[in-house]
Protein backbone atom coordinates (compact mmCIF):
# COMPACT_ATOMS: atom_id res chain seq x y z
CA UNK A 1 0.00 0.00 0.00
CA UNK A 2 1.05 3.25 -1.24
CA UNK A 3 -0.16 6.53 0.41
CA UNK A 4 0.50 10.11 -1.72
CA UNK A 5 0.65 12.99 -0.23
CA UNK A 6 -2.09 15.01 1.25
CA UNK A 7 -4.44 16.02 -1.61
CA UNK A 8 -7.43 18.68 -1.30
CA UNK A 9 -9.80 19.31 -3.95
CA UNK A 10 -11.52 22.46 -3.82
CA UNK A 11 -14.65 23.97 -5.75
CA UNK A 12 -13.96 27.99 -5.75
CA UNK A 13 -10.76 29.84 -5.29
CA UNK A 14 -11.95 31.20 -1.84
CA UNK A 15 -11.30 27.74 -0.39
CA UNK A 16 -7.41 27.82 -1.40
CA UNK A 17 -6.63 29.32 2.01
CA UNK A 18 -7.95 26.86 4.14
CA UNK A 19 -6.75 23.52 1.79
CA UNK A 20 -3.69 25.07 2.32
CA UNK A 21 -3.77 25.23 5.98
CA UNK A 22 -5.28 21.44 5.90
CA UNK A 23 -2.28 20.22 3.71
CA UNK A 24 0.37 22.15 6.06
CA UNK A 25 -1.05 20.57 8.76
CA UNK A 26 -0.58 17.33 7.34
CA UNK A 27 2.57 17.44 6.13
CA UNK A 28 3.92 19.08 9.06
CA UNK A 29 2.37 16.81 11.98
CA UNK A 30 1.35 13.69 10.25
CA UNK A 31 2.75 10.10 11.45
CA UNK A 32 4.29 7.88 8.70
CA UNK A 33 2.46 4.93 10.38
CA UNK A 34 -0.67 6.57 10.72
CA UNK A 35 -4.60 5.66 10.41
CA UNK A 36 -4.95 7.43 7.04
CA UNK A 37 -6.62 10.92 7.11
CA UNK A 38 -5.53 11.29 10.72
CA UNK A 39 -3.84 14.04 12.29
CA UNK A 40 -2.82 15.14 15.78
CA UNK A 41 -5.04 17.39 17.55
CA UNK A 42 -2.41 18.88 19.03
CA UNK A 43 1.46 19.81 18.58
CA UNK A 44 4.08 21.24 20.76
CA UNK A 45 4.60 25.11 20.05
CA UNK A 46 8.24 24.26 19.43
CA UNK A 47 7.26 22.21 16.81
CA UNK A 48 4.81 25.07 15.00
CA UNK A 49 7.43 27.00 15.17
CA UNK A 50 10.23 24.61 13.04
CA UNK A 51 6.58 24.60 10.47
CA UNK A 52 5.63 28.30 10.23
CA UNK A 53 9.80 28.95 9.63
CA UNK A 54 10.72 26.40 7.11
CA UNK A 55 6.86 27.53 5.31
CA UNK A 56 7.97 31.02 5.56
CA UNK A 57 11.54 30.69 4.24
CA UNK A 58 10.18 28.62 0.82
CA UNK A 59 7.33 30.66 0.14
CA UNK A 60 9.21 33.80 0.07
CA UNK A 61 12.71 31.97 -1.16
CA UNK A 62 14.73 33.85 1.55
CA UNK A 63 17.37 32.55 3.94
CA UNK A 64 16.35 35.15 6.71
CA UNK A 65 14.27 33.45 9.15
CA UNK A 66 11.74 33.97 11.76
CA UNK A 67 13.82 35.05 14.73
CA UNK A 68 13.17 34.64 18.82
CA UNK A 69 11.01 37.91 19.42
CA UNK A 70 9.11 36.58 15.90
CA UNK A 71 8.47 33.48 17.52
CA UNK A 72 7.06 35.71 20.76
CA UNK A 73 4.99 37.49 19.25
CA UNK A 74 3.24 34.84 17.07
CA UNK A 75 2.74 33.07 19.88
CA UNK A 76 1.00 35.64 21.71
CA UNK A 77 -1.54 36.11 18.76
CA UNK A 78 -2.37 31.98 18.51
CA UNK A 79 -2.58 31.88 22.45
CA UNK A 80 -4.18 34.82 22.79
CA UNK A 81 -2.16 35.76 25.73
CA UNK A 82 -0.09 38.42 26.52
CA UNK A 83 0.84 37.80 30.57
CA UNK A 84 3.14 34.74 29.76
CA UNK A 85 7.09 34.62 28.95
CA UNK A 86 8.16 33.28 26.21
CA UNK A 87 9.69 29.99 27.87
CA UNK A 88 5.94 29.82 29.15
CA UNK A 89 4.99 29.53 25.79
CA UNK A 90 7.64 26.71 24.90
CA UNK A 91 6.08 24.45 27.22
CA UNK A 92 2.64 24.89 25.49
CA UNK A 93 1.12 22.87 22.33
CA UNK A 94 -1.07 24.47 19.98
CA UNK A 95 -4.46 22.85 18.66
CA UNK A 96 -5.68 22.61 15.47
CA UNK A 97 -8.61 24.92 16.27
CA UNK A 98 -5.94 27.68 17.62
CA UNK A 99 -4.80 26.99 14.33
CA UNK A 100 -7.59 27.46 11.83
CA UNK A 101 -10.46 25.64 13.20
CA UNK A 102 -13.75 24.65 11.61
CA UNK A 103 -16.45 23.89 13.28
CA UNK A 104 -19.08 21.18 13.19
CA UNK A 105 -16.25 18.71 11.93
CA UNK A 106 -16.56 15.09 12.77
CA UNK A 107 -14.08 13.76 15.31
CA UNK A 108 -12.30 10.03 15.76
CA UNK A 109 -12.02 9.93 19.52
CA UNK A 110 -10.54 13.50 20.07
CA UNK A 111 -7.73 12.90 17.28
CA UNK A 112 -6.85 15.90 15.31
CA UNK A 113 -8.27 16.68 11.57
CA UNK A 114 -9.91 13.86 10.02
CA UNK A 115 -11.82 14.34 6.51
CA UNK A 116 -13.26 11.45 5.23
CA UNK A 117 -16.03 12.59 3.98
CA UNK A 118 -13.87 14.78 1.55
CA UNK A 119 -11.93 18.19 1.64
CA UNK A 120 -14.79 20.36 -0.27
CA UNK A 121 -17.30 19.56 2.59
CA UNK A 122 -15.00 20.09 5.58
CA UNK A 123 -14.03 24.03 4.10
CA UNK A 124 -17.85 24.84 3.29
CA UNK A 125 -17.69 24.46 7.49
CA UNK A 126 -17.78 27.80 9.57
CA UNK A 127 -14.38 29.56 11.06
CA UNK A 128 -13.33 30.28 14.25
CA UNK A 129 -11.90 33.85 14.15
CA UNK A 130 -9.26 35.24 15.83
CA UNK A 131 -10.20 37.14 19.20
CA UNK A 132 -11.49 40.76 17.88
CA UNK A 133 -11.05 40.13 14.30
CA UNK A 134 -12.64 38.34 11.01
CA UNK A 135 -10.24 35.74 10.53
CA UNK A 136 -7.88 32.61 11.55
CA UNK A 137 -4.68 33.05 12.23
CA UNK A 138 -3.74 30.51 9.49
CA UNK A 139 -5.41 33.02 7.37
CA UNK A 140 -3.44 35.92 8.97
CA UNK A 141 0.01 34.30 8.75
CA UNK A 142 -0.95 32.92 4.74
CA UNK A 143 -1.69 36.64 3.74
CA UNK A 144 1.87 38.16 5.44
CA UNK A 145 3.22 35.34 3.58
CA UNK A 146 2.01 36.12 0.27
CA UNK A 147 2.47 40.14 0.87
CA UNK A 148 6.02 39.35 1.48
CA UNK A 149 6.74 36.99 -1.52
CA UNK A 150 5.08 39.64 -3.63
CA UNK A 151 6.19 43.01 -2.72
CA UNK A 152 8.25 42.55 0.60
CA UNK A 153 11.00 39.63 0.27
CA UNK A 154 14.66 42.59 -0.49
CA UNK A 155 13.38 44.31 2.25
CA UNK A 156 12.89 41.33 4.36
CA UNK A 157 16.05 39.72 3.45
CA UNK A 158 18.00 42.76 4.30
CA UNK A 159 16.56 42.76 7.77
CA UNK A 160 15.03 46.41 7.03
CA UNK A 161 11.00 45.19 8.70
CA UNK A 162 10.51 43.82 11.78
CA UNK A 163 7.00 42.62 10.90
CA UNK A 164 6.15 40.11 13.58
CA UNK A 165 5.69 42.93 16.56
CA UNK A 166 2.40 44.22 18.47
CA UNK A 167 1.03 47.53 18.17
CA UNK A 168 1.61 48.04 22.09
CA UNK A 169 5.20 46.60 21.97
CA UNK A 170 6.06 49.13 19.03
CA UNK A 171 4.62 52.57 20.97
CA UNK A 172 6.51 51.15 23.82
CA UNK A 173 10.38 50.83 21.61
CA UNK A 174 9.40 54.04 19.81
CA UNK A 175 7.84 56.72 22.23
CA UNK A 176 11.26 57.33 23.82
CA UNK A 177 12.96 57.52 20.71
CA UNK A 178 13.81 60.81 18.33
CA UNK A 179 11.41 62.28 16.33
CA UNK A 180 10.56 60.25 13.45
CA UNK A 181 12.12 57.18 14.01
CA UNK A 182 10.32 54.43 12.51
CA UNK A 183 9.91 50.74 11.89
CA UNK A 184 7.87 48.53 9.84
CA UNK A 185 5.17 45.83 10.76
CA UNK A 186 2.83 43.64 9.35
CA UNK A 187 -0.71 44.53 10.03
CA UNK A 188 -2.83 42.84 12.80
CA UNK A 189 -6.38 44.59 11.42
CA UNK A 190 -5.29 43.27 7.90
CA UNK A 191 -4.92 40.66 5.89
CA UNK A 192 -1.87 41.20 4.07
CA UNK A 193 -0.99 44.58 4.93
CA UNK A 194 2.48 46.23 5.76
CA UNK A 195 1.88 49.61 8.10
CA UNK A 196 4.34 52.10 9.02
CA UNK A 197 4.60 53.29 12.91
CA UNK A 198 6.58 56.58 13.46
CA UNK A 199 7.46 58.73 16.99
CA UNK A 200 6.30 62.11 16.87
CA UNK A 201 7.72 64.13 19.46
CA UNK A 202 6.18 67.63 20.62
CA UNK A 203 8.08 70.59 21.48
CA UNK A 204 7.57 70.07 25.17
CA UNK A 205 9.06 66.83 25.12
CA UNK A 206 5.98 64.44 24.55
CA UNK A 207 5.50 62.02 22.60
CA UNK A 208 3.09 60.13 20.16
CA UNK A 209 3.16 56.75 17.93
CA UNK A 210 1.27 56.69 14.69
CA UNK A 211 0.72 53.99 12.71
CA UNK A 212 0.06 55.00 9.20
CA UNK A 213 -2.53 52.93 6.93
CA UNK A 214 -1.33 49.54 6.09
CA UNK A 215 -0.25 49.31 2.26
CA UNK A 216 -1.51 46.22 0.39
CA UNK A 217 -0.11 44.20 -2.12
CA UNK A 218 -2.00 45.97 -4.76
CA UNK A 219 -0.41 49.28 -3.20
CA UNK A 220 2.96 48.82 -3.35
CA UNK A 221 2.39 47.02 -7.21
CA UNK A 222 1.68 50.70 -7.79
CA UNK A 223 4.29 52.37 -5.72
CA UNK A 224 7.22 50.39 -3.77
CA UNK A 225 7.84 50.59 -0.12
CA UNK A 226 10.74 52.36 -0.44
CA UNK A 227 10.04 55.26 -2.42
CA UNK A 228 7.04 55.18 -0.19
CA UNK A 229 9.24 55.61 2.84
CA UNK A 230 11.57 58.36 0.60
CA UNK A 231 8.33 60.59 0.23
CA UNK A 232 7.15 60.90 3.44
CA UNK A 233 9.21 63.69 5.34
CA UNK A 234 8.29 62.61 8.34
CA UNK A 235 10.53 59.28 8.51
CA UNK A 236 14.33 60.14 9.61
CA UNK A 237 15.41 57.28 10.98
CA UNK A 238 15.06 53.72 10.76
CA UNK A 239 14.40 51.85 14.50
CA UNK A 240 17.02 52.16 16.38
CA UNK A 241 19.43 55.08 14.93
CA UNK A 242 19.45 53.92 10.76
CA UNK A 243 18.97 57.13 8.44
CA UNK A 244 16.30 55.93 6.23
CA UNK A 245 18.62 56.82 3.08
CA UNK A 246 21.17 54.47 4.12
CA UNK A 247 18.74 51.85 4.88
CA UNK A 248 16.61 51.88 1.98
CA UNK A 249 18.97 53.68 -0.52
CA UNK A 250 19.33 50.55 -2.60
CA UNK A 251 15.48 50.18 -2.98
CA UNK A 252 14.62 53.66 -4.34
CA UNK A 253 13.72 53.53 -7.81
CA UNK A 254 16.40 54.66 -9.63
CA UNK A 255 14.25 57.33 -12.23
CA UNK A 256 12.65 58.91 -9.28
CA UNK A 257 16.22 59.55 -8.00
CA UNK A 258 17.37 60.77 -10.72
CA UNK A 259 15.00 63.51 -11.56
CA UNK A 260 15.30 65.34 -8.46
Amino acid sequence: QVLSLPIVVIVHGNQDNNAKATVLWDNAFSEIDRVPFVVAERVPWEKMCDTLNLKFKAEVQTTKGLLKEHYFFLAQKIFNDHSASLEDFQSRSVSWAQFNKVTGRAGQGGQGPAWPWGASHFLSLPQEILPGRGFTFWQWFDGVLDLTKRCLKSYWSDRLIIGFISKQYVCKLLSTEPDGTFLLRFSDSEIGGVTIAHVIRGKDGSSQVENIQPFSAKDLSIRSLGDRIRDLGQLRNLYPNIPKDQAFGSHYNSEWVGAE
